[in-house]
């Protein structure tokens, strides 16, 4: 299998280590799908001109995550201050909004969509900036979508249509609101629905069947950090394998559980450069 993490790249910054951490939806889900063992990664994005990009750059090369057709612009990278609560929730607190992340929108080209044409599964998100894209993207590869907490009724429809699997945050959902979101995106002909509940588990639907996935009982709680990105990586990963979706399930929660376990999305620590400034 080859796959291909399309949209935003950030780093990190925990105010109280110190450090920042590589990350990004697209760049996480890349980077554990490799883990994951799929045949070929890549990234596709856009890259600052500063040493935070360049350090991304090099643990993406660490961990076999190509990333030859990102575009490379003079903006430095989007760089979110994050602090931990006594639960090891990750709470952002600010960030500069003239990054790379906020000035820059991917505009897709023929030979882009050539290229995206030979992956198996493209996944994205609502941090990707990539909203225009996605019914052209579709047409070339099957498309996963991570709409975290964008849980407004008008963008799921504007998306949905495009996809074959899409996930949700919805940890603070109603049993109502729920529903809304399983029925909407299943009767737009989206394949698989998956709504991430934090220590409640998941919540799916797969061909219009639904699925419970309790999360994996932890002593303690690092980090949560990437966990929703280590789980949708797992799933898409297993299911594009063709195992059942109880396997599928129960694999990813193991996955977002081993997340927790370290900080950061998926490690590679980098203390601040020097002038750091969270706002």
């Amino acid at each position: 299998m080859n796959f291909l993490g399309l949209g935003d790249n950030v780093v990190d910054c925990y105010l109280d280590q110190g450090l920042y951490y590589p990350g990004g939806n697209a760049v996480n889900v890349a980077v554990n799908a490799k883990r994951d063992g799929v045949d070929s990664a890549a990234y596709m994005g856009i890259l600052g001109d500063d040493l935070e990009s360049s350090h991304l750059q090099w643990a993406l090369q660490q961990e076999d995550v190509s990333f030859e057709r990102c575009r490379h612009v003079y903006a430095r990278t989007a760089h979110p201050a994050v602090k931990l609560n006594e639960e090891g929730d990750r709470v952002f607190v600010g960030g500069p909004q003239d990054t790379a992340q906020h000035l820059f929108r991917i505009r897709l080209t023929k030979e882009d969509l050539q290229y995206i044409g030979g992956f198996d599964l493209c996944h994205t998100s609502c941090y990707s900036g990539i909203e225009p894209e996605v019914e052209n993207l579709s047409k070339v590869v099957p498309v996963s979508f991570d709409f975290s907490n964008r849980h407004e009724e008008a963008y799921i429809r504007q998306i949905a249509p495009f996809l074959r699997m899409a996930f949700f945050s919805g940890s603070e959902l109603t049993d109502y609101e729920l529903a809304f979101i399983l029925d909407t995106c299943t009767q737009a002909g989206v394949e698989v629905v998956g709504i991430t509940r934090g220590s409640e588990g998941a919540l799916f639907s797969v061909n219009g069947k639904k699925y419970r996935q309790k999360a994996k009982p932890l002593t303690q709680v690092v980090d949560t950090m990437g966990a929703g990105d280590s789980f949708i990586a797992a799933f898409l990963v297993r299911y594009m394998e063709n195992l059942s979706v109880e396997e599928c399930l129960s694999y990813a929660a193991e996955r977002a559980a081993a997340t927790c376990q370290f900080y950061g999305a998926f490690g590679y620590p980098r203390p601040f450069e020097k002038g750091y400034k969270h706002v």
